[in-house]
């Protein structure tokens, strides 16, 4: 039902907002969602938090995997976005978060993960909850980069054309804020993410340390862990001290969160689904 709610909202935005026939149909698309297509992805959103809470926390015995917390990351994004419509004009982003969300709902009945030994323990559950929010927030800036990207490309073919045959932007993207105040936003959610990421490394540090002995077990998914941190710092050192902006960020975003991806979902993906290994 969760699933199915995402699905149907996605086709919903994608009608009123993105496709072809709204730009033409001398109709301008809201620019904020209207009262009751914010109630109704409360629905969806209700039951895939609900499903999510019997299966994490309240459940006898703690089972994750790559497909957990992909659902789990998707739901707290599509949860952000909700709160963040309340203040911004972000009319647009629904079409491109929701199928995602729709297709992630339905991953654990599929694929449940692996037992874990340590559910009980208050440092796992507090990592395992940073960890989900620095995911969510690193795809809800990913999912921003491309959209930005999308604008700036429909401003370039719009300046390359002639001034009589110039048309303002049409659709969502004519609501939006302007592109410096996105770019703006994207650094804040970036930079918010990568202090979560920080706690998230910090506290598995002290985790693997009270539960190893060692404060590091030296892996791949510590590797990449690693990797996408210092990819971010860079990002966000080179933001402040050379301007970076546009592709650049982009690039190095896109660098970031397939490294952020191969941390844990990628590796777990690889492990349940591909050698069906827990």
């Amino acid at each position: 039902m969760a699933s199915a709610a995402y699905a149907a909202l996605a086709a919903y935005f994608w009608r009123t907002r993105w496709h072809a026939v709204a730009a033409h149909s001398g109709e301008d698309p809201p620019a904020y969602m209207r009262g009751w297509e914010r109630a109704a992805l409360l629905v969806p959103l209700v039951l895939h938090g609900t499903l999510l809470w019997r299966e994490l926390f309240a459940a006898t015995e703690l089972h994750f995997g790559f497909a957990y917390a992909l659902s789990a990351m998707l739901w707290i994004g599509v949860l952000i976005y909700w709160i963040e419509s309340l203040f911004l004009r972000l009319a647009g982003f629904e079409p491109l978060l929701l199928p995602i969300a729709a297709a992630a709902v339905p991953l654990p009945s599929f694929f449940p993960g692996h037992a874990s030994l340590y559910a009980a323990s208050t440092g796992f559950r507090l990592h395992l909850a940073l960890a989900m929010l620095a995911y969510s927030l690193f795809t809800i800036a990913m999912l921003h980069a491309l959209l930005m990207t999308l604008i700036e490309r429909r401003l370039h073919r719009l300046r390359e054309t002639s001034p009589e045959q110039r048309a303002p932007l049409a659709g969502p993207l004519a609501h939006l804020p302007p592109l410096l105040t996105l770019e703006r936003l994207l650094f804040r959610i970036i930079g918010v993410a990568f202090v979560l990421l920080t706690l998230t490394l910090a506290t598995g540090i002290g985790y693997s340390e009270s539960i190893f002995g060692r404060p590091l077990k030296f892996d791949h998914k510590t590797v990449f862990a690693i990797a996408s941190w210092l990819t971010f710092a860079l990002l966000l050192g080179g933001r402040v001290l050379r301007g970076w902006r546009g592709r650049t960020a982009l690039r190095w975003t896109l660098a970031g969160f397939v490294m952020l991806l191969l941390t844990y979902v990628g590796s777990r993906f690889v492990l349940e689904v591909l050698l069906g290994r827990a």
